[in-house]
């Protein structure tokens, strides 16, 4: 008798081959007054772009990381999103169209994940933008304290802390500041940023249709990256409290943050857990944070870069002065954030 069992995937799409293109076509759609997408090459940009005098933004990365980045595209924040493939970078030519779209005439600045894939074609994009006469910086997102290298990066990964920074730096573009001064401010938040991941279970890529690993019910990774790399350890299940202590203790350690700092503090879900989870996960990281001195000033609570359906939370801690707070609370109007208009 035949006992194998088939896995059905249950995924809101209609085939693996076109999950980005519909997804493209529906935050076209949807958000007609924020955003354009261009087709062949892929790229989503602001609807007024290119903005005369401002520093273009531009970051991207594969998709399955929503709303990073295209929900990020709009005023306060980037100009422009480049998206790949589930869990693949987007190649140089969606990048160098993305960067000529938003060319204003005062630069463009590259927010890069710390990803191989990413840094590559973002520099191969740099140099077709310089052969254009745009002036191109970059800045490479590299908070993940997990671990030193991972499957996909040589050094840390670039993970929550590159929302941080596109919000902030998206601010420093606003205000008018010039190219030298808009890195500037989104090399600060790199350096003041840390960031920590975990995972209660896999996802599944629509083109793959089985997880992307293999996690036992009773267990959970520490130090996820999210594509579903490995991280520090493979552990059993822990309430929340030892579990956000486990991540935020080498958070804390590795900046270091001193007693008396103010902080923003970023929750995010990976995709498959509820806010009442993550909400449970900020009121543990409160309490350490009280407990070691550091004063909660500002917070992000939700799913802001994601792993598909992966369940599972990060941590960032940001270290803020006069200058990130004000940006941070300056106005935004994208997808996926909004304050302030």
């Amino acid at each position: 008798m035949n006992t194998t069992v088939q896995t059905v995937m249950k995924k809101l799409i209609n085939t693996p081959e076109r999950v980005v293109r519909d997804a493209l076509e529906g935050i076209a759609v949807a958000h007609a007054d924020l955003i354009r997408v261009h087709f062949d090459p892929d790229y989503i940009v602001r609807v007024d772009a290119p903005v005369q005098g401002k520093v273009g933004l531009v970051s991207g990365g594969g998709s399955g990381h929503e709303p990073m980045h295209g929900g990020f595209v709009g005023m306060g924040m980037l100009d422009a999103a480049c998206p790949g493939a589930v869990f693949t970078s987007p190649v140089p030519d969606q990048m160098a169209a993305a960067t000529k779209a938003v060319d204003g005439g005062a630069g463009v600045l590259h927010i890069v994940k710390n990803y191989t894939g990413d840094i590559m074609n973002f520099e191969m994009a740099a140099e077709l933008a310089d052969a254009d006469g745009i002036q191109v910086a970059s800045v490479v997102i590299n908070d993940d304290v997990a671990v030193q290298d991972s499957l996909y990066t040589a050094g840390r990964r670039g993970v929550g802390a590159t929302v941080l920074a596109e919000k902030i730096t998206g601010a420093a573009a606003e205000a008018r500041m010039p190219l030298a001064e808009v890195q500037r401010v989104c090399e600060k938040v790199n350096g003041w940023g840390r960031s920590m991941g975990m995972a209660l279970t896999s996802c599944i890529v629509p083109a793959k249709g089985s997880p992307t690993f293999d996690l036992p019910a009773d267990e959970m990774e520490i130090g996820i990256g999210i594509h579903g790399e490995p991280g520090r350890r493979r552990e059993p299940l822990k309430p929340a409290r030892d579990i956000v202590e486990e991540l935020a203790t080498p958070i804390f350690e590795d900046l270091p943050f001193n007693s008396g700092d103010q902080v923003l503090a970023f929750v995010n879900g990976m995709g498959g857990t509820p806010l009442i989870e993550l909400y449970i996960v900020y009121k543990e990281l409160a309490r350490l944070c009280d407990q070691r001195g550091l004063r909660i000033t500002r917070r992000l609570i939700g799913s802001y870069i994601t792993s598909l359906e992966m369940a599972g939370t990060s941590i960032t801690l940001l270290k803020l002065d006069d200058e990130l707070t004000r940006l941070w609370d300056a106005p935004v109007h994208t997808p996926a954030l909004r304050w302030g208009v």
